[in-house]
Protein backbone atom coordinates (compact mmCIF):
# COMPACT_ATOMS: atom_id res chain seq x y z
CA UNK A 1 0.00 0.00 0.00
CA UNK A 2 2.96 2.50 0.93
CA UNK A 3 4.44 1.35 -2.06
CA UNK A 4 1.50 2.50 -4.47
CA UNK A 5 1.09 5.69 -2.51
CA UNK A 6 4.75 6.56 -3.17
CA UNK A 7 4.42 5.73 -6.96
CA UNK A 8 1.01 7.91 -6.84
CA UNK A 9 3.12 10.51 -5.45
CA UNK A 10 6.15 10.15 -7.68
CA UNK A 11 4.24 9.89 -10.82
CA UNK A 12 1.77 13.51 -9.57
CA UNK A 13 5.23 15.02 -9.07
CA UNK A 14 6.67 14.08 -12.51
CA UNK A 15 3.43 15.14 -14.52
CA UNK A 16 3.54 19.00 -11.97
CA UNK A 17 7.07 19.14 -13.20
CA UNK A 18 6.41 18.28 -16.72
CA UNK A 19 3.41 20.80 -16.96
CA UNK A 20 5.69 23.60 -15.34
CA UNK A 21 8.75 22.70 -17.72
CA UNK A 22 6.30 23.09 -20.72
CA UNK A 23 4.90 26.14 -19.23
CA UNK A 24 7.89 27.76 -18.63
CA UNK A 25 9.30 26.61 -21.97
CA UNK A 26 6.42 28.54 -23.68
CA UNK A 27 6.93 31.37 -21.20
CA UNK A 28 10.43 31.98 -22.71
CA UNK A 29 10.61 30.78 -26.29
CA UNK A 30 6.90 32.17 -27.21
CA UNK A 31 6.84 34.81 -24.51
CA UNK A 32 5.43 37.61 -26.68
CA UNK A 33 2.45 35.37 -28.15
CA UNK A 34 1.66 34.00 -25.17
CA UNK A 35 1.08 37.44 -23.18
CA UNK A 36 -1.01 38.70 -26.84
CA UNK A 37 -3.16 35.47 -26.48
CA UNK A 38 -3.82 36.08 -22.67
CA UNK A 39 -4.86 39.53 -23.26
CA UNK A 40 -7.27 38.66 -25.81
CA UNK A 41 -8.66 36.19 -23.54
CA UNK A 42 -9.27 38.55 -20.70
CA UNK A 43 -10.38 41.31 -23.08
CA UNK A 44 -12.86 39.32 -24.87
CA UNK A 45 -14.39 37.58 -22.46
CA UNK A 46 -14.82 41.23 -19.95
CA UNK A 47 -16.50 42.71 -23.25
CA UNK A 48 -18.96 40.05 -23.75
CA UNK A 49 -19.37 39.17 -20.47
CA UNK A 50 -20.32 42.45 -18.70
CA UNK A 51 -21.76 44.13 -21.65
CA UNK A 52 -23.52 41.32 -24.10
CA UNK A 53 -24.08 39.47 -20.57
CA UNK A 54 -23.15 36.32 -22.44
CA UNK A 55 -21.29 33.31 -20.67
CA UNK A 56 -17.47 32.72 -20.18
CA UNK A 57 -17.62 29.43 -21.49
CA UNK A 58 -19.85 29.84 -24.84
CA UNK A 59 -17.22 32.64 -25.13
CA UNK A 60 -13.88 30.96 -24.63
CA UNK A 61 -15.66 27.96 -26.79
CA UNK A 62 -16.91 30.38 -29.78
CA UNK A 63 -14.89 33.26 -30.19
CA UNK A 64 -11.75 32.13 -29.19
CA UNK A 65 -11.15 28.48 -29.46
CA UNK A 66 -13.38 28.97 -32.82
CA UNK A 67 -10.86 30.68 -34.12
CA UNK A 68 -8.02 27.61 -34.32
CA UNK A 69 -6.13 29.20 -31.51
CA UNK A 70 -5.35 25.70 -29.16
CA UNK A 71 -3.55 27.59 -26.77
CA UNK A 72 -6.97 28.50 -24.83
CA UNK A 73 -7.31 25.41 -24.60
CA UNK A 74 -4.38 26.22 -21.63
CA UNK A 75 -5.75 29.13 -20.41
CA UNK A 76 -7.41 29.32 -17.22
CA UNK A 77 -9.87 32.14 -16.84
CA UNK A 78 -11.12 33.56 -13.73
CA UNK A 79 -14.23 35.60 -13.82
CA UNK A 80 -14.78 38.48 -10.76
CA UNK A 81 -18.66 39.12 -10.49
CA UNK A 82 -17.74 41.31 -7.92
CA UNK A 83 -15.06 43.19 -9.25
CA UNK A 84 -16.19 43.06 -12.72
CA UNK A 85 -13.05 42.01 -14.18
CA UNK A 86 -10.92 39.03 -16.12
CA UNK A 87 -7.48 37.12 -15.47
CA UNK A 88 -6.27 34.94 -18.05
CA UNK A 89 -3.34 33.18 -17.56
CA UNK A 90 -1.44 30.14 -18.84
CA UNK A 91 -2.45 26.79 -16.83
CA UNK A 92 -3.02 29.84 -14.19
CA UNK A 93 0.24 29.94 -13.93
CA UNK A 94 1.98 32.14 -16.65
CA UNK A 95 1.68 35.04 -18.56
CA UNK A 96 -1.32 36.50 -16.44
CA UNK A 97 -3.56 38.93 -18.15
CA UNK A 98 -5.93 41.52 -16.14
CA UNK A 99 -9.01 43.03 -17.74
CA UNK A 100 -11.13 45.79 -15.83
CA UNK A 101 -14.81 46.44 -16.94
CA UNK A 102 -16.11 50.21 -16.42
CA UNK A 103 -19.72 51.03 -16.88
CA UNK A 104 -20.13 52.59 -20.32
CA UNK A 105 -16.64 52.65 -21.08
CA UNK A 106 -16.64 48.81 -21.81
CA UNK A 107 -13.08 46.96 -20.65
CA UNK A 108 -9.57 47.54 -20.87
CA UNK A 109 -6.47 45.78 -20.58
CA UNK A 110 -4.42 46.71 -17.85
CA UNK A 111 -0.80 46.56 -17.36
CA UNK A 112 -0.40 48.17 -14.06
CA UNK A 113 -3.10 48.99 -12.16
CA UNK A 114 -1.01 51.47 -9.52
CA UNK A 115 -0.64 53.90 -13.16
CA UNK A 116 -3.97 53.33 -14.30
CA UNK A 117 -6.24 56.54 -14.48
CA UNK A 118 -9.47 54.56 -14.20
CA UNK A 119 -12.31 56.86 -15.92
CA UNK A 120 -15.31 57.46 -14.43
CA UNK A 121 -18.69 55.36 -15.34
CA UNK A 122 -20.82 56.66 -17.87
CA UNK A 123 -24.25 55.13 -17.22
CA UNK A 124 -26.02 54.74 -20.86
CA UNK A 125 -29.35 55.85 -21.79
CA UNK A 126 -32.63 53.76 -21.15
CA UNK A 127 -33.02 51.46 -24.30
CA UNK A 128 -35.19 52.53 -26.93
CA UNK A 129 -39.68 53.02 -26.88
CA UNK A 130 -40.19 49.05 -27.66
CA UNK A 131 -43.33 50.09 -29.42
CA UNK A 132 -41.91 52.94 -31.86
CA UNK A 133 -41.07 51.89 -35.40
CA UNK A 134 -37.13 51.64 -35.84
CA UNK A 135 -34.99 54.22 -35.88
CA UNK A 136 -37.38 56.15 -33.55
CA UNK A 137 -38.03 52.90 -31.16
CA UNK A 138 -37.37 49.24 -31.68
CA UNK A 139 -40.22 48.34 -33.63
CA UNK A 140 -40.00 46.38 -36.84
CA UNK A 141 -42.34 46.00 -39.27
CA UNK A 142 -41.17 43.11 -41.64
CA UNK A 143 -41.25 43.40 -45.23
CA UNK A 144 -43.74 40.72 -47.06
CA UNK A 145 -41.80 40.27 -50.02
CA UNK A 146 -40.53 36.83 -50.08
CA UNK A 147 -37.68 36.91 -52.04
CA UNK A 148 -35.84 39.10 -49.42
CA UNK A 149 -37.12 36.67 -46.13
CA UNK A 150 -36.00 33.71 -48.20
CA UNK A 151 -32.07 35.31 -48.84
CA UNK A 152 -31.72 36.72 -44.71
CA UNK A 153 -32.92 33.23 -44.09
CA UNK A 154 -30.42 31.01 -46.50
CA UNK A 155 -28.40 29.37 -44.43
CA UNK A 156 -26.12 29.16 -47.04
CA UNK A 157 -26.30 33.18 -47.64
CA UNK A 158 -25.97 33.63 -44.25
CA UNK A 159 -22.83 31.83 -43.66
CA UNK A 160 -21.22 30.16 -40.35
CA UNK A 161 -21.46 31.86 -37.42
CA UNK A 162 -23.86 34.74 -38.42
CA UNK A 163 -25.16 36.98 -35.50
CA UNK A 164 -27.54 39.47 -36.92
CA UNK A 165 -28.32 40.30 -40.42
CA UNK A 166 -30.55 43.57 -40.68
CA UNK A 167 -32.13 45.22 -43.86
CA UNK A 168 -33.00 49.01 -43.98
CA UNK A 169 -34.96 50.25 -47.22
CA UNK A 170 -36.11 53.85 -47.06
CA UNK A 171 -35.57 54.22 -43.10
CA UNK A 172 -37.28 51.06 -41.94
CA UNK A 173 -35.80 47.95 -41.28
CA UNK A 174 -37.77 45.56 -43.23
CA UNK A 175 -35.87 42.13 -42.39
CA UNK A 176 -33.62 40.82 -40.13
CA UNK A 177 -32.49 37.62 -38.58
CA UNK A 178 -30.10 36.37 -35.80
CA UNK A 179 -28.32 33.47 -34.63
CA UNK A 180 -28.40 31.56 -31.59
CA UNK A 181 -28.11 32.85 -28.46
CA UNK A 182 -28.22 36.61 -29.87
CA UNK A 183 -30.54 38.94 -30.21
CA UNK A 184 -31.37 42.54 -31.63
CA UNK A 185 -30.36 43.96 -28.74
CA UNK A 186 -26.70 41.75 -28.11
CA UNK A 187 -23.95 44.54 -28.38
CA UNK A 188 -22.03 42.99 -30.85
CA UNK A 189 -18.23 43.86 -31.93
CA UNK A 190 -17.88 45.53 -35.21
CA UNK A 191 -13.85 45.54 -35.57
CA UNK A 192 -12.77 47.76 -38.47
CA UNK A 193 -16.29 49.15 -39.10
CA UNK A 194 -15.63 51.24 -35.88
CA UNK A 195 -12.77 52.92 -38.66
CA UNK A 196 -15.59 54.18 -40.01
CA UNK A 197 -17.15 55.30 -36.82
CA UNK A 198 -13.45 57.07 -35.96
CA UNK A 199 -13.83 59.21 -39.65
CA UNK A 200 -17.06 60.52 -38.83
CA UNK A 201 -15.97 61.84 -35.05
CA UNK A 202 -13.13 63.61 -37.06
CA UNK A 203 -15.72 64.95 -39.61
CA UNK A 204 -17.63 66.03 -36.10
CA UNK A 205 -14.46 67.70 -34.48
CA UNK A 206 -13.69 69.81 -38.15
CA UNK A 207 -17.61 70.18 -38.21
CA UNK A 208 -17.10 72.32 -34.63
CA UNK A 209 -13.55 73.80 -35.84
CA UNK A 210 -11.26 71.69 -34.00
CA UNK A 211 -9.38 69.90 -36.96
CA UNK A 212 -9.08 70.24 -40.73
CA UNK A 213 -8.28 67.56 -43.45
CA UNK A 214 -5.31 69.64 -44.85
CA UNK A 215 -3.91 69.77 -40.93
CA UNK A 216 -0.25 68.80 -40.74
CA UNK A 217 2.32 68.78 -38.15
CA UNK A 218 0.30 66.64 -36.09
CA UNK A 219 2.64 65.82 -33.21
CA UNK A 220 5.56 67.35 -31.31
CA UNK A 221 7.24 64.01 -31.61
CA UNK A 222 7.17 64.58 -35.78
CA UNK A 223 10.10 66.39 -35.93
CA UNK A 224 10.80 64.79 -38.88
CA UNK A 225 9.56 64.22 -42.69
CA UNK A 226 6.32 62.86 -40.47
CA UNK A 227 5.36 66.03 -40.08
CA UNK A 228 4.34 66.13 -43.47
CA UNK A 229 1.22 63.79 -43.30
CA UNK A 230 -2.24 65.29 -42.93
CA UNK A 231 -5.50 64.55 -41.07
CA UNK A 232 -6.58 63.52 -44.69
CA UNK A 233 -3.30 61.05 -44.96
CA UNK A 234 -4.30 59.12 -42.22
CA UNK A 235 -7.95 58.84 -43.58
CA UNK A 236 -7.00 57.48 -46.87
CA UNK A 237 -4.62 55.02 -44.87
CA UNK A 238 -1.38 56.47 -46.91
CA UNK A 239 0.13 58.22 -43.94
CA UNK A 240 3.22 56.21 -45.01
CA UNK A 241 3.94 54.83 -41.83
CA UNK A 242 5.64 51.20 -41.58
CA UNK A 243 2.87 49.02 -40.39
CA UNK A 244 1.89 45.08 -40.29
CA UNK A 245 -1.80 44.67 -40.20
CA UNK A 246 -1.86 40.88 -40.23
CA UNK A 247 1.23 39.16 -41.74
CA UNK A 248 2.35 36.41 -39.50
CA UNK A 249 1.37 35.89 -35.99
CA UNK A 250 2.64 38.97 -34.18
CA UNK A 251 1.40 41.73 -36.24
CA UNK A 252 1.79 45.47 -34.98
CA UNK A 253 -2.05 45.46 -34.79
CA UNK A 254 -2.45 42.54 -32.62
CA UNK A 255 0.73 44.11 -30.22
CA UNK A 256 -1.23 47.65 -30.33
CA UNK A 257 -4.79 46.37 -28.92
CA UNK A 258 -3.66 44.08 -26.25
CA UNK A 259 0.39 44.46 -25.20
CA UNK A 260 1.29 48.05 -24.60
CA UNK A 261 -0.70 50.46 -22.66
CA UNK A 262 -0.23 53.49 -25.29
CA UNK A 263 -2.09 52.65 -28.53
CA UNK A 264 -1.41 55.79 -30.03
CA UNK A 265 1.94 56.48 -28.85
CA UNK A 266 3.19 52.59 -30.61
CA UNK A 267 0.98 53.91 -33.57
CA UNK A 268 3.04 57.36 -33.45
CA UNK A 269 6.33 55.42 -33.28
CA UNK A 270 6.42 53.52 -36.19
CA UNK A 271 8.95 54.52 -38.84
CA UNK A 272 8.12 56.32 -42.06
CA UNK A 273 8.52 54.21 -45.51
CA UNK A 274 6.63 56.23 -48.10
CA UNK A 275 5.82 59.80 -48.65
CA UNK A 276 2.64 60.64 -47.31
CA UNK A 277 -0.36 60.62 -49.46
CA UNK A 278 1.35 58.47 -52.11
CA UNK A 279 -0.08 54.89 -51.21
CA UNK A 280 -2.37 53.09 -49.85
CA UNK A 281 -1.32 50.49 -46.72
CA UNK A 282 -4.04 49.35 -44.59
CA UNK A 283 -3.14 49.95 -40.83
CA UNK A 284 -5.46 49.91 -37.63
CA UNK A 285 -2.73 52.39 -36.66
CA UNK A 286 -3.85 55.29 -38.92
CA UNK A 287 -7.23 55.01 -37.74
CA UNK A 288 -5.81 55.16 -33.47
CA UNK A 289 -3.81 57.96 -34.47
CA UNK A 290 -6.75 59.77 -36.05
CA UNK A 291 -8.91 59.12 -32.90
CA UNK A 292 -5.83 60.68 -30.84
CA UNK A 293 -6.17 63.75 -32.91
CA UNK A 294 -9.43 64.17 -32.22
CA UNK A 295 -9.61 63.20 -28.56
CA UNK A 296 -6.67 66.52 -28.45
CA UNK A 297 -8.71 68.51 -30.26
CA UNK A 298 -11.04 68.41 -28.16
CA UNK A 299 -9.95 68.10 -24.83
CA UNK A 300 -10.97 67.44 -21.84
CA UNK A 301 -14.76 66.71 -23.00
CA UNK A 302 -13.23 64.19 -25.82
CA UNK A 303 -14.53 61.06 -23.31
CA UNK A 304 -18.03 61.53 -23.27
CA UNK A 305 -17.92 63.41 -27.09
CA UNK A 306 -18.88 59.91 -29.27
CA UNK A 307 -21.63 59.70 -25.83
CA UNK A 308 -23.12 63.39 -26.92
CA UNK A 309 -22.58 64.67 -30.15
CA UNK A 310 -23.01 60.59 -32.33
CA UNK A 311 -24.24 58.17 -30.60
CA UNK A 312 -27.06 60.47 -28.51
CA UNK A 313 -28.56 62.44 -31.45
CA UNK A 314 -28.93 59.02 -33.05
CA UNK A 315 -30.23 56.96 -30.36
CA UNK A 316 -27.22 54.37 -30.63
CA UNK A 317 -27.74 53.76 -26.92
CA UNK A 318 -25.91 50.60 -26.96
CA UNK A 319 -22.48 52.04 -28.48
CA UNK A 320 -19.64 52.23 -26.57
CA UNK A 321 -16.09 52.45 -27.54
CA UNK A 322 -13.41 50.67 -25.65
CA UNK A 323 -10.33 52.36 -24.86
CA UNK A 324 -6.56 51.50 -23.95
CA UNK A 325 -4.94 52.09 -20.01
CA UNK A 326 -3.77 55.57 -21.66
CA UNK A 327 -6.89 56.45 -22.28
CA UNK A 328 -7.09 56.84 -25.95
CA UNK A 329 -10.32 55.07 -27.85
CA UNK A 330 -9.25 52.21 -29.85
CA UNK A 331 -10.81 53.87 -33.15
CA UNK A 332 -9.40 51.26 -35.37
CA UNK A 333 -11.88 48.20 -33.84
CA UNK A 334 -13.36 48.25 -30.75
CA UNK A 335 -17.00 49.23 -30.83
CA UNK A 336 -19.35 47.02 -29.53
CA UNK A 337 -23.07 48.05 -30.27
CA UNK A 338 -26.29 45.73 -31.16
CA UNK A 339 -27.47 45.83 -34.64
CA UNK A 340 -29.96 48.00 -34.29
CA UNK A 341 -27.52 50.86 -33.30
CA UNK A 342 -25.05 49.42 -36.27
CA UNK A 343 -28.00 49.88 -38.44
CA UNK A 344 -28.56 53.23 -37.45
CA UNK A 345 -24.89 54.53 -38.51
CA UNK A 346 -25.38 53.01 -41.73
CA UNK A 347 -28.44 54.94 -42.19
CA UNK A 348 -26.66 58.23 -41.02
CA UNK A 349 -23.76 57.57 -43.82
CA UNK A 350 -27.23 57.23 -46.17
CA UNK A 351 -28.15 60.06 -45.33
CA UNK A 352 -24.95 62.01 -45.82
CA UNK A 353 -25.03 62.61 -42.22
CA UNK A 354 -27.74 64.05 -41.66
CA UNK A 355 -30.34 62.80 -39.00
CA UNK A 356 -33.50 63.86 -37.89
CA UNK A 357 -33.77 66.51 -40.40
CA UNK A 358 -30.26 68.38 -38.61
CA UNK A 359 -27.03 67.98 -40.42
CA UNK A 360 -24.67 66.72 -37.90
CA UNK A 361 -21.46 66.01 -40.56
CA UNK A 362 -20.37 69.09 -42.33
CA UNK A 363 -22.49 68.80 -45.59
CA UNK A 364 -20.62 66.50 -48.52
CA UNK A 365 -18.42 65.05 -45.86
CA UNK A 366 -19.79 61.53 -46.53
CA UNK A 367 -19.43 62.24 -50.00
CA UNK A 368 -15.93 62.86 -49.24
CA UNK A 369 -15.08 59.71 -47.17
CA UNK A 370 -16.58 58.16 -50.32
CA UNK A 371 -14.61 59.32 -52.81
CA UNK A 372 -12.10 56.76 -54.65
CA UNK A 373 -8.25 56.98 -52.99
CA UNK A 374 -6.72 56.50 -56.76
CA UNK A 375 -3.86 54.87 -54.90
CA UNK A 376 -5.69 52.08 -53.64
CA UNK A 377 -6.56 50.62 -57.10
CA UNK A 378 -5.81 46.46 -57.04
CA UNK A 379 -6.87 45.86 -60.74
CA UNK A 380 -10.46 46.54 -61.11
CA UNK A 381 -10.55 50.24 -59.45
CA UNK A 382 -9.82 51.96 -56.32
CA UNK A 383 -11.23 49.69 -53.13
CA UNK A 384 -11.03 52.35 -50.97
CA UNK A 385 -12.17 55.72 -50.15
CA UNK A 386 -10.72 58.70 -48.67
CA UNK A 387 -12.78 58.35 -45.42
CA UNK A 388 -11.67 55.06 -43.90
CA UNK A 389 -14.51 53.16 -46.12
CA UNK A 390 -13.98 50.20 -48.51
CA UNK A 391 -15.87 50.55 -52.27
CA UNK A 392 -17.55 48.02 -53.67
CA UNK A 393 -16.78 48.20 -57.03
CA UNK A 394 -13.31 47.93 -56.62
CA UNK A 395 -13.34 44.78 -54.94
CA UNK A 396 -15.17 43.03 -57.50
CA UNK A 397 -18.80 43.14 -55.39
CA UNK A 398 -21.43 43.00 -57.91
CA UNK A 399 -23.88 45.58 -56.63
CA UNK A 400 -24.60 49.10 -57.59
CA UNK A 401 -22.03 51.78 -58.39
CA UNK A 402 -22.55 53.64 -55.62
CA UNK A 403 -22.29 51.16 -52.89
CA UNK A 404 -19.74 51.85 -50.24
CA UNK A 405 -19.42 49.29 -46.89
CA UNK A 406 -18.20 49.37 -43.63
CA UNK A 407 -16.36 45.64 -43.40
CA UNK A 408 -14.73 44.56 -40.33
CA UNK A 409 -12.90 41.35 -38.86
CA UNK A 410 -14.66 37.45 -39.02
CA UNK A 411 -16.90 39.16 -42.11
CA UNK A 412 -18.66 41.93 -40.44
CA UNK A 413 -20.06 43.79 -43.33
CA UNK A 414 -22.76 47.13 -43.72
CA UNK A 415 -23.18 47.98 -47.39
CA UNK A 416 -24.86 51.04 -48.15
CA UNK A 417 -26.46 51.63 -51.18
CA UNK A 418 -28.27 55.35 -51.72
CA UNK A 419 -29.47 54.66 -54.97
CA UNK A 420 -31.44 52.08 -53.77
CA UNK A 421 -32.33 53.51 -50.60
CA UNK A 422 -30.75 50.73 -48.65
CA UNK A 423 -28.68 49.11 -45.58
CA UNK A 424 -27.37 45.66 -45.51
CA UNK A 425 -26.00 44.65 -42.09
CA UNK A 426 -24.57 41.08 -41.94
CA UNK A 427 -22.31 40.12 -38.91
CA UNK A 428 -20.88 37.30 -37.02
CA UNK A 429 -17.94 35.02 -36.15
CA UNK A 430 -16.89 33.59 -39.15
CA UNK A 431 -13.24 32.33 -40.17
CA UNK A 432 -11.97 34.50 -43.26
CA UNK A 433 -10.12 30.86 -44.47
CA UNK A 434 -12.77 29.16 -45.12
CA UNK A 435 -13.98 30.90 -48.39
CA UNK A 436 -16.99 32.35 -47.33
CA UNK A 437 -17.84 35.84 -48.83
CA UNK A 438 -20.90 38.14 -47.96
CA UNK A 439 -21.20 39.30 -51.68
CA UNK A 440 -23.97 36.34 -52.44
CA UNK A 441 -25.95 37.43 -49.35
CA UNK A 442 -25.72 41.23 -50.59
CA UNK A 443 -26.21 40.39 -54.08
CA UNK A 444 -29.57 38.49 -53.37
CA UNK A 445 -30.81 41.16 -51.06
CA UNK A 446 -30.87 43.54 -53.92
CA UNK A 447 -31.68 41.39 -56.53
CA UNK A 448 -34.64 40.88 -54.29
CA UNK A 449 -36.37 43.89 -55.90
CA UNK A 450 -34.87 47.03 -54.35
Amino acid sequence: MHWALRLFGFVVGVLALAILGLGGWIVIARQDELQLASAAAAKTICSNVFMAKREADAILRTDLLALGHSIFRLMKIDVSAVEQSVDASLFGLFAKRHAQYVEGRGCTNVLNDQSWDRPAALRLPPTKDADMLWPTGEKVQLSDNQRLQAAVNDPVLQGPGMRAIVVVHSGRIVAETYGQGFTASTPLLGWSMTKSVTAALVGLAIRDGKLSLDQKHLFPQWADARSDISVADLMAMSGGLEWNEDQGRHTDAGRMEYQVRDAAAFARDRALVASPGTTFHYSGGDSVLLTRLWQNAIGEAALSYPRERLFNPLGMNSAVIEADEAGTFLGEGFLYANAHDWARFGEFLRLGGEWNGQQLLPAGFVDYMRSPFPASDEGQGPVYGRGQLWLARGQGFDLPADTFMLQGHLRQVIAIIPSRKLVILRMGLTREDIGFSNAKLLHAIVAAGF
